[in-house]
């Protein structure tokens, strides 16, 4: 027998998935699964989502964030027998299915295993995976070999993440006790390691004011078969709502990772660090003579231990001609969402036909063209010199008058 119930996020106050200005929202899972005694054999209670990106057919890759879970199924979940042992199976969407598995250890008879995790999505949806390229239901296992004690309850509020080049999983709340002795539920709790430290963690993000200091500025790259094929200099401050709390974080790239890829069409710069899980930056070619930046996508962990994920794939900054770089050395705003902003400072990004690991001849940003200036400064001299003599002629004409009138 398999008791749930899809319980929201405290605070929440709604009954279904929020996107509030295009942040990403998540619900509670809970499984209460009861033998055939109707006594508790397996109990968690537990969040994620899961970010996945496929390829298109016009070989541009797209990515796509799960987090509705609201219809959710547990079809198949079961508490163990002899030959067995329990499993959670989960099902929600259009064709996603989540499985963990649990088993005894054999050489020891008070500790059991997280087993493995597998994840299903069907391509066939194109509502979720538009212009996939590749049909079909794709499947991707995790060995994860967790021990846990038995009859102790094991408890996850950090992020955590399982990752392979196409799907990005991520759990936080976790709550969980496999092979439950006598129905009861123990409330004696076994930490991850990440929770054993989080008391002593220095905050990620301030939610006082936003810090007025600029970002120190790094250099990036990204490598492949063929040597440098991307390039990436700025300051980077993200600037985010959440909860009607706004708060302001500097990139710091000496603490910070980067990795991506470089396709004919596509290019992906993946920023990374102790707390932000990945900031992406996907920039495209458009009309086979251009690139531009397409697609900024970022989950990152913020100071309460919420996970804070958003995304936009409709994205127009950044744009250059093919063969060369876009520079800005001014502040410039990329707006990825109402809720979601990243400031960038001297700027300079490079991401196809990158020579001999250097940038390309730039193309400036109007913030930085101060040609204009010349014809509005040259302008406004003329117009003042016209003026000048225009008053000067009527003064001339008016003390002529004057002295006719004397004579």
């Amino acid at each position: 027998m398999v008791c749930f119930r899809l319980a929201p996020v405290p605070g929440s106050g709604f009954l279904l998935l929020c996107l509030v200005l295009g942040a990403v929202s998540s619900y509670a899972l809970e499984l209460n699964l009861t033998d055939s005694s109707k006594a508790t054999c397996l109990y968690a209670k537990w969040q994620m989502n899961f970010t996945i990106r496929y390829e298109t057919t016009d070989m541009h890759n797209k990515t796509v964030t799960i987090s509705d879970l609201g219809a959710a199924t547990y079809n198949g979940s079961f508490c163990g027998d002899d030959q067995n042992g329990p499993k959670i199976a989960v099902q929600f969407g259009s064709g996603f299915s989540w499985i963990v598995n649990f088993t005894k250890e054999a050489s020891s008879a008070s500790t059991y295993l997280v087993d493995h995790i597998s994840f299903s999505y069907n391509t066939n949806d194109n509502t979720t995976f538009p212009d996939a390229k590749e049909k079909g239901v794709f499947t991707v296992n995790y060995r994860v070999a967790l021990k846990i004690p038995l009859n102790e309850m094991f408890r996850c509020n950090s992020l955590s993440t399982l990752e392979n080049s196409d799907v990005v999983q991520h759990y936080w709340d976790v709550h969980v006790q496999a092979f439950v002795q006598n129905g009861t539920v123990s409330t004696t709790e076994f930490l991850c390691d990440k929770d054993k430290t989080i008391t002593t963690a220095v905050p990620i993000i301030p939610t006082t004011v936003p810090s007025p200091t600029k970002p120190v500025v790094g250099s990036y790259s990204v490598v492949n078969s063929n040597g440098t094929c991307l390039l990436a200099t700025m300051g980077l401050q993200l600037n985010i709502t959440h909860d009607k709390v706004a708060s302001v974080f500097n990139i710091n790239p000496n603490t910070t990772n980067a990795t991506g890829s470089c396709q004919p069409q596509t290019a992906l710069l993946r920023l990374s660090s102790s707390n932000v899980k990945y900031l992406d930056f996907v920039f495209a070619v458009k009309n086979e003579n251009r690139f531009y930046l397409k697609e900024v996508n970022v989950t990152m962990l913020l100071v309460n231990g919420s996970v804070y994920s958003i995304s936009n794939t409709n994205l127009s900054y950044w744009d250059a001609p093919l063969g060369s770089s876009y520079m800005c050395n001014k502040e410039q705003t990329v707006s990825v969402s109402g809720a979601f902003q990243i400031n960038t400072f001297d700027l300079r990004v490079q991401p196809f036909s990158v020579t001999e690991g250097k940038y390309s001849t730039a193309q400036e940003c109007s913030l930085d063209d101060d040609t204009i200036l010349i014809p509005i400064i040259v302008g406004a001299g003329l117009s003042g010199l016209i003026i000048v003599i225009v008053i000067a002629y009527l003064i001339g004409r008016r003390k002529s008058y004057a002295g006719y009138q004397t004579l």
